[in-house]
């Protein structure tokens, strides 16, 4: 690696060519603030938070865009410096709105915490100021732009890593806001929910839709039987909420807390998962055997499923008809489980906690309802941040909470539905199966590792039988825009696609805890989480999704055969074109 040698507060180092100032310090243990930037997405120096001395330079300079240069002196806590990052941050205050005590982002808001860092009290500017009325058309997530300011990574994150767009920053001055097109609520623009531009957002300007008013609630109704089913990414997230490392796996403490929370019944995502494979592998090789159209593409995040809709609504019959494992659980709670239990599927409340804000848009969709008359599949959908939320309502310790088992009846999984939450593993969990059903043999081997990692886009190739099978991982739409543009154009040939919303998969989803942009620019946030859940994959007795012996049961007591009529009624689903409204 070429190296440069320079001076930051005196000390010489050696440090990587063509490396910015703020890279640099940070990789001598030197950490410059900023609220702005995001590596590889947003480097604008419109904050100003990351400013430094630089000798002979006529003036202060911003790290995050200025490049190192042999010899180069630089500065980052004089007392110039100091004062200039106080300024800017009062000057950052005198247009937002200070209700810290009720934000849901206080004690984890980036502005909050430099003000404190820089002694910044109350507000020192007065002045032109404008307020907007806050935008909660959409069903998963709420605008506050009095509380936003304008660092514009949500539009970066939109359109750069999501090929969506949909907001941007519009008039001048004083009167700068962020806005979809036309000023039109979010709700009618071609937004896809994916909740990206939420984890970036440095203050409370952009937040989830709060349901968990409706988990209390139908906790405390005796009327109502309420299970619970947390995703497999889950598990290696929520600890961050309460102060673990990265890549924590507290599936043990997040059963213990859910039961506490007072949830009659607490399942696992992972069995709907497994359920997923079946009757996704299923159908596979029934379009491979029968020239059903390929690729066929996963349907399992409703991102990116919502983008097809709008973006690429010639690509639906593409799209794999079953349902995502968060309503296939919920159907089968409202129908297999309540039959078995005597239970009236009105009186069941499934709750799912998810990585995804998208999941909120998706158990209102139609065709989800398995149970029939009105009943949906899934009632109410929260993340990962609402679900460490209600944990701390509740006053419960959650890393002194004791390991539990998730509830036998619907809590039986296997590895292959636990890996679900890191993109390449709906992939990898569906050729275990796939492979099986096509041979008709057992496969000893079980990990397809180059459909592994946190790449945007990975392909592969397999023999299995006498096909070539070729495949393609993609997360990130900005991503699956690449992938399926190449596929139209004849350019590449897949039979089988893994399509994710988020980068990185649901281990980076919209719903997970927040981290600020000094942890996010230096860490692989996506590469740590995965892990975790690679990690309980290698250790299950059981890998492969059709050896769960909960999902045999179920088959041979209810459902009947994978991709049969009544399995195809109660865990398939329909999609719809969309318009982009403008």
């Amino acid at each position: 690696m070429d190296t440069v040698n320079i001076k930051i507060n005196g000390v010489s180092y050696d440090v990587p060519a063509g490396s910015t100032i703020l890279e640099a310090a940070h990789s001598v243990g030197i950490e410059i603030p900023t609220l702005c930037y995001l590596k590889e997405i947003n480097a604008i120096g419109a904050c100003r938070i990351c400013m430094v001395e630089v000798k002979g330079a006529k003036s202060l300079v911003t790290a995050c865009v200025y490049p190192v240069s042999e010899g180069m002196e630089v500065v980052t806590n004089s007392e110039k410096v100091m004062a200039s990052r106080k300024t800017n941050l009062e000057l950052l205050l005198s247009t937002h709105d200070q209700n810290c005590l009720s934000c849901v982002r206080s004690t984890d808001c980036e502005l909050q915490k430099l003000c404190r860092d820089y002694g910044v009290e109350g507000r020192r500017f007065t002045g032109s100021r404008e307020f907007y009325d806050i935008d909660d058309s959409s069903v998963h997530m709420i605008r506050d732009n009095n509380k936003c300011i304008l660092c514009r990574r949500c539009v970066a994150v939109c359109s750069a890593n999501q090929a969506v767009g949909v907001i941007g920053p519009t008039e001048r001055g004083f009167a700068t806001h962020i806005a979809c097109a036309f000023e039109a609520p979010l709700a009618e623009s071609p937004c896809v929910h994916c909740g990206q531009c939420i984890t970036v957002c440095p203050t409370g300007a952009l937040t989830e839709k709060d349901d968990t008013a409706k988990v209390w609630a139908a906790l405390q109704d005796p009327a109502k039987y309420v299970v619970v089913q947390p995703a497999p990414s889950v598990r290696a997230t929520l600890g961050e909420a309460f102060g673990m490392p990265i890549g924590t796996n507290v599936e043990g403490k997040m059963v213990a807390a859910l039961r506490r929370l007072g949830f009659d019944k607490v399942f696992d995502t992972d069995t709907g998962a497994d359920f997923t494979i079946m009757e996704e592998a299923t159908e596979f090789v029934q379009r491979v055997k029968n020239g059903g159209a390929l690729p066929m593409i996963t349907s399992c995040s409703p991102g990116w499923v919502k983008f097809c809709e709008t973006y690429y609504p010639e690509m639906i019959p593409n799209l794999s008809s079953c349902k995502s494992p968060q309503q296939m659980f919920g159907a089968l709670t409202k129908t297999y489980y309540a039959q078995k239990m005597g239970l009236d599927p009105h009186d069941v409340v499934c709750v799912s906690v998810m990585p995804c804000t998208a999941k909120k848009f998706e158990i209102g969709r139609q065709d989800q309802s398995a149970a029939g008359d009105g009943i949906p599949d899934v009632d109410i959908s929260i993340t990962t941040r609402e679900l460490a939320r209600m944990i701390q309502r509740a006053g419960l310790r959650f890393d002194q909470l004791p390991d539990e088992d998730f509830d036998p009846a619907l809590g039986e999984s296997t590895g292959a539905s636990v890996i679900f939450g890191a993109t390449g593993g709906v992939m990898e969990a569906a050729l275990r199966t796939a492979v099986e059903l096509v041979t008709g043999e057992s496969a000893p081997a079980v990990d397809y590792e180059a459909v592994r990692g946190t790449q945007g886009i990975k392909e592969a190739a397999y023999q299995v039988g006498g096909l070539t099978l070729n495949v393609c991982v993609a997360s990130g739409l900005s991503n699956c825009d690449k992938v399926l543009k190449a596929v139209q154009s004849g350019e590449k040939h897949y039979d089988f696609i893994e399509f994710m919303a988020c980068p990185g998969g649901c281990v980076n989803g919209g719903g997970q805890p927040t981290q600020p942009g000094s942890v996010r620019n230096f860490v692989d946030l996506k590469a740590l989480r995965a892990q975790a859940l690679y990690h309980e994959d290698a250790g299950k007795p059981v890998r492969k999704s059709h050896e769960n012996p909960v999902l045999k049961k179920v088959y041979e007591e209810f459902l009947g055969q994978p991709g049969g009529e009544k399995a195809h009624h109660i865990l398939h689903t329909s999609y719809v074109p969309r318009e982009k409204n403008y």
